[in-house]
Formats: structure tokens, C-alpha cells, sequence
């Protein structure tokens, strides 16, 4: 007469869960906006040479690398370390965008450790918000 409680689940095979399009398109994205960059500020107007562009696109490929590391461990790790890893790659990605200009290299690393200590904030407050 009545329906059982509970219905037997269609498919009850193990799904494979794929990393979704955000977890590259994000790291890509910010790779190619640090590259064109460094390109930019190394170009200082003058002509694009080889080592210029090269210079772009080892430092936006290494950029994507570690921001698509991050992304996939950071769900595993505690939020006080996820954010200060979120904290040093900023900060050693704006320290090493600031060095590019020319200026020495301890205003780049004050410039850094600045910035990171204002990613790690933020992302702090971020994680420990969202926190299970």
C-alpha cells in the first residue's frame, strides 16, 4: 500500500568528481595579468625583446602553478596557514612586480611583506567566516 521511506538511489555507482572549469580559469587568468605585466614594467617602454617576454611568461606560468596548488590543498589545510599562504604568494608577487621597476630591493620587500600581511587579513577573516 504505501511507498517505502526511503527510495533506492538511481546510478549507485561512485561519481568522479572533476576539478570544475574555475579551479584552472582563475590561476590562468591571474597568470596571464602578472605576465603581461612584469612584460610591461620590464619593457619600460622600450622594445619587446625575447628575454622580456620570457621573463612574462616564466613569471605568469609560475604564478598560475601556485595559485592552482593552493586552490586544490587549501580545503586541507587549517585557515591560519591557508591564509598565509594566500598571504605570501601575494605579497611575494607584488614584491617581485615592485622590483621590476627598479627600485632596491628592500623597499620591494617592505612593499611585499606589507601587502601579504594585508592578504593574510583578509583572507583570514575569510576562511575563519566560512570554517565548518
Amino acid at each position: 500500500m504505501a511507498a517505502h521511506a526511503s527510495v533506492q538511489a538511481r546510478g549507485t555507482r561512485a561519481r568522479v568528481k572533476r576539478p570544475s572549469m574555475l579551479s584552472w580559469a582563475v590561476p590562468v587568468t591571474l597568470g596571464v595579468i602578472l605576465g603581461c605585466y612584469a612584460t610591461s614594467i620590464a619593457r619600460d617602454g622600450g622594445v619587446l625583446t625575447g628575454t622580456r617576454l620570457a621573463l612574462g611568461l616564466i613569471s605568469g606560468a609560475v604564478l598560475a602553478a601556485l595559485c592552482f596548488g593552493l586552490g586544490r590543498v587549501q580545503r586541507r589545510l587549517p585557515p591560519e596557514l591557508a591564509a598565509a599562504s594566500y598571504g605570501a604568494l601575494f605579497g611575494g608577487s607584488v614584491g617581485f612586480l615592485y622590483s621590476l621597476s627598479g627600485k632596491s630591493v628592500l623597499a620591494a620587500s617592505v612593499l611585499g611583506l606589507l601587502t601579504g600581511a594585508g592578504m593574510l587579513v583578509a583572507a583570514f577573516y575569510y576562511f575563519y567566516t566560512r570554517a565548518d
